[in-house]
């Protein structure tokens, strides 16, 4: 399953084995790691990016370990939005992958002064390998779940859009020649509307395009290069990004469509 980790540990230096013994699991196919880097809260409270990924992971589709990179070593300092359930800056990639706020509070409220953290994308079949490890080293375990839920609000808005431009069309067929005229302005505005939010959507395909064939093509070197005992775990993450990127580009391409044909 797709997740976004953190683990606090009391230094830097342990920080570092920390990453190497993600990077470890990585290559012996426990894990898959798609990105990672290690941030250091240091005696004045400032939150610095010491390494990012190395270029064995990949780099192009951590885009949420960069989020959470930004909101903690951010102008903000740290986690924003606990009270109020609002995201800001950088933490807004966050929210639309479905990581809130609290979860960055609890990575911040760990990272006191003088230690680090290792932050990264992973794909687990079970939590065992990295727990192991981590808690050998002394860190302490962070994960969230990771849910696309901005495919869903951008088909939604798509659709609010083609609802409300069939009401308004509807509407001026029975209208008065009067009403008519104002039904033609805010027809042809909602239409501008869609228009826009039509490229919103193909800009999401887009971007589920590269990013899926980022991971999948990360995912089937790791699979080559994979021991035998754990092989077909790595395999079977592969067929689960391949269906997953494939219901995500499918509902998305379903709201393009049906835009297209409201806006003929």
């Amino acid at each position: 399953m797709d997740k976004v980790i953190a683990v606090v540990f009391n230094n830097e230096t342990r920080a570092y084995e920390g990453l190497r013994a993600l990077r470890e699991l990585h290559h012996d196919g426990h894990i898959t790691l798609y990105d990672d880097a290690v941030v250091v809260k240091d005696a004045s409270g400032n939150v610095a990016t010491r390494e990012v990924s190395d270029g064995s992971v990949g780099t192009v589709v951590g885009l949420l370990t960069g989020s959470l990179v930004g909101v903690l070593g951010g102008p903000l300092g740290v986690a924003v939005g606990a009270s109020t359930g609002t995201l800001a800056g950088a933490a807004f990639d966050l929210s639309r992958a479905g990581i809130n706020a609290d979860f960055v509070d609890e990575i911040a409220g760990s990272l006191l002064l003088g230690t680090a953290a290792v932050l990264a994308e992973i794909d687990e079949d079970w939590q065992a390998p990295i727990d192991g490890r981590m808690e050998a080293l002394g860190g302490h375990v962070f994960r969230r779940n990771r849910i696309d839920v901005e495919d869903a609000y951008v088909a939604r808005q798509d659709a609010a859009f083609r609802q409300e431009l069939r009401a308004l069309e509807a509407e001026r067929q029975q209208a008065a020649a009067e009403r008519k005229a104002r039904l033609d302005v805010k027809i042809a505005e909602t239409r501008h509307a869609l228009q826009e939010k039509q490229g919103a959507v193909k800009a999401r395909i887009d971007a589920i395009k590269r990013e899926g064939e980022a991971r999948i093509e990360l995912l089937q070197k790791q699979a080559a290069d994979a021991r035998e005992e754990t092989k077909e775990r790595v395999e079977g993450r592969l067929a689960a990004a391949r269906a997953g990127y494939g219901r995500r580009s499918e509902t998305l391409h379903q709201a393009w469509e049906l835009t297209k044909s409201a806006l003929r």
